[in-house]
């Protein structure tokens, strides 16, 4: 029987905490105790049930076989630092964590387990609170791993391996440079922005920006970058709305930093002029801070 642990109860990892939940795995969900004692009044809930995990916490003990990182960008260094007791020699680690950085901070902590290159694609959730909705949509991109991959197969999983597993991150990282701040700044849903012509354009610009720090990085074969990312657009739900815009709905605070912001610091680092990524940072702050206002004028 496979050990596996989940970090964050978001869209992402209720979606795959209910789906490893159904097959026979030794799952675990990490929580620390004030998050276990809120989860006791109020169980987390998918697609309208109530779900009835087996909830770890930091200090116990489990010899995990694979621990799925899927909290926020925000939560990222905490559940770092949470699964210290679980990491073993032939423990693999995903980060289910939107960005291109997740994984170098992983293994800079944690340099004897093996951190499998990994992202996650699929229809848009929505999260209210303990509260996510999800169709079951989803694909799991990874680097080849004989391990995750048996493990995801027993557990029925939608998965695929990436030749070049680089290339693949950078093109969901530009996929959400230019759908997350764009539609949720102008509040847009998948589908209407892929009915705008001028949104088009816009981001194949953005697109341009992103190839270029792709490059700088080390990233191969991307002479199409642009057009495959834009047909990355293609596999969302039209009614779906990106995570950006979800969190700027409902007051929250974004993941603006590694995205637009990510983008800015590693064009200062190699030398690549990034003025798209500067305007849309600079715009969902000033959302962020909107919503601030709001919250404490109540």
């Amino acid at each position: 029987m496979f050990k596996v642990i989940i970090c964050g109860l978001g869209a992402v990892g209720m979606t795959l905490g209910v789906k490893f939940a159904q097959s026979a795995f030794d799952l675990r969900v990490l929580v620390d105790s004030s998050r276990l004692e809120k989860f006791k009044h109020k169980k987390p809930i998918y697609n309208g049930a109530e779900q009835n995990f087996n909830f770890i916490l930091p200090d116990d003990k489990f010899d995990a076989d694979l621990i799925i990182i899927a909290t926020k960008s925000s939560g990222l260094e905490c559940a770092i630092a949470q699964i210290k007791n679980f990491v073993g020699e032939n423990t693999r680690i995903i980060s289910l964590v939107n960005g291109v950085s997740s994984e170098e901070k992983i293994s800079n902590v944690y340099k004897t387990a093996k951190v499998v290159k990994s992202y996650f694609i699929g229809h848009s959730a929505q999260r209210v609170e303990n509260s996510v909705i999800q169709d079951g949509v989803f694909t799991i991109t990874i680097e080849h791993d004989t391990l995750v991959e048996e493990i995801f197969k027993t557990a029925g999983i939608d998965y695929k391996t990436a030749d070049d597993i680089d290339y693949s991150l950078w093109l969901k990282f530009a996929l959400n440079m230019f759908s997350n701040p764009v539609s949720a700044i102008l509040n847009m849903t998948f589908g209407e922005l892929k009915a705008n012509k001028n949104f088009l354009a816009l981001a194949k610009n953005i697109c341009k920006e992103v190839r270029q720090v792709a490059q700088k990085k080390g990233v191969k074969n991307l002479e199409n970058f642009e057009s495959e990312a834009l047909k990355s657009l293609e596999l969302m739900c039209d009614e779906g709305k990106t995570s950006m815009l979800q969190d700027i709905l409902a007051k929250r605070k974004t993941e603006n930093d590694i995205f637009a912001g990510e983008m800015i610091k590693l064009g200062e680092k190699y030398g690549v002029e990034t003025p798209y990524s500067k305007v849309l940072y600079g715009l969902i702050k000033v959302l962020e801070e909107k919503n601030e206002h709001s919250i404490h004028t109540r």
